[in-house]
């Protein structure tokens, strides 16, 4: 639902948005930044609320709160009204992937956080189909308001509705879910201690966050956030208006964005399965990445190549840029997976997202009014996103493969040393003082 919201003007777009709230020139471009001015600036309030509040109840009330900021959209008559609209949605939504990913990290262990992280994260795809059928629905009412606005009220009742059952029935912790036996409780905590992580902590750490500017993992997840965001606005704000330059009528498209769900769908899920599958084999959870980000930088350079009366060429290529979603979602397992050290995951995790706001205020603005319908600039500064994303996985994998080759050589103590970087891990130790432990690849 996070993901059907924020990209709700996306849909809207081809159905009198810019004429119903008076838009001009870059305007809607600033909708699509703004959004995440809003994200950037309560990310680290919101980090820290993660590790003082309840998480699920937290979640729960953000998705309720968001969902009501939505439906208030339709009230917005200019541009100031629906920025500061857009600016409070990305302040509220700034908590809900973080929270997911932190809760992955209790409930899951290294091994299994693939599939269950990529298991959430391709909703994504199903957001975008589900938007797609809604949106094409709605270009069929011809009575009572504006077709745009039906976008919001509809998408933002859903999310209201979510966050209702997320009150009821989402838990904060293992060891507090009350579907869960006191017995289970126990072995559900246990058996995420071989993580070497702990589960949670509520104390701020300053070392660590010491730690977490000293380490290169930390800034190559942050470039890599920046260069994979910055072609993101093109599958999201963007998709509506680009497909139909490229000659689709207006029903086109919202129907033509359904396959571009499925594509991101079944490549998040497939390679989660892949990671977990087999985890150790062949260094799976870089090789995906890499896979996908390759399959995007073909993709976006087909945009920039293809001449425009190729309009079936072109919108195979923006599918294929769908794949994204595979090497940015994979990033947040590093996180969850290869942080240690509670408020160092915190702090990475929030670094990261910083990243990610920074690429998706720049996105938009490539796209601009005076290029269109073409939008050249955009398309080439999705291809140098995805040339800089690739170059930092492939830095990071270097850098983390070298670490546990280096700590396997200075190892000593067999199975005493392995027990020993568990308890560490339980003791709220970062991966970098814990000798014992080892990044999954």
């Amino acid at each position: 639902m996070q993901y059907l919201d924020k990209n709700s003007i996306n849909f809207a777009s081809v159905y009198g948005l810019k004429q119903g709230t008076h838009l001009k020139g870059q305007q809607y471009s600033w909708l699509s930044s703004i959004f995440y001015f809003g994200y950037l600036i309560a990310q680290w309030p919101a980090g820290l609320a993660l590790q003082k509040l309840p998480v699920g109840k937290f979640l729960a009330v953000t998705t309720l709160v968001w969902g009501g900021l939505l439906m208030t959209t339709p009230a917005c008559y200019n541009f100031a009204g629906i920025a500061i609209n857009r600016f409070l949605l990305g302040m509220v939504e700034a908590v809900v992937t973080p929270g997911f990913v932190l809760m992955t990290g209790m409930w899951y262990t290294s091994e299994e956080q693939p599939l269950r992280l990529e298991a959430w994260y391709c909703t994504n795809g199903i957001a975008t189909m589900f938007g797609g059928l809604i949106g094409y629905a709605v270009g069929h009412i011809t009575t009572g308001l504006p077709r745009w606005m039906y976008v919001f009220l509809i998408f933002g009742a859903f999310s209201v509705a979510v966050g209702v059952l997320a009150l009821v029935f989402l838990p904060d912790l293992p060891s507090t879910a009350k579907f869960l036996s006191e017995r289970e409780r126990a072995i559900a905590v246990e058996r995420v201690a071989i993580n070497r992580q702990g589960v949670k902590s509520s104390q701020f750490k300053w070392y660590q966050v010491r730690q977490a500017a000293e380490d290169p993992k930390t800034w190559l997840l942050f470039v890599m956030a920046i260069g994979a965001q910055v072609p993101n606005s093109a599958l999201t704000s963007f998709t509506s208006i680009i497909v139909g330059t490229f000659g689709f009528d207006t029903l086109g498209t919202q129907y033509l964005q359904i396959p571009g769900g499925a594509v991101q769908f079944i490549t998040l899920l497939l390679g989660g399965y892949i990671a977990t599958k087999f985890d150790g084999k062949f260094h799976s959870r870089f090789a995906c990445m890499i896979f996908a980000c390759t399959v995007c930088i073909i993709g976006s350079g087909l945009l920039v190549g293809l001449p425009d009366t190729n309009k079936w060429g072109r919108l195979i290529a923006l599918w294929l840029c769908y794949f994204q979603g595979l090497g940015f979602s994979m990033s947040l397992t590093i996180v969850s997976s290869n942080i240690a050290g509670y408020t160092k995951k915190q702090v990475t995790g929030a670094l990261l997202f910083t990243g990610y706001c920074v690429g998706n205020i720049i996105g938009p603005q490539t796209f601009k009014s005076s290029e269109a319908p073409r939008y050249n600039s955009a398309y080439i500064a999705m291809l140098a996103g995805y040339a800089v994303k690739l170059a930092c996985i492939v830095a990071l994998y270097i850098y983390m493969y070298l670490e546990n080759k280096r700590r396997d050589r200075e190892a000593v103590g067999g199975q005493e040393a392995e027990a020993e970087g568990v308890e560490n891990g339980m003791l709220d130790k970062t991966e970098i003082d814990n000798k014992g432990f080892r990044y999954v690849l």
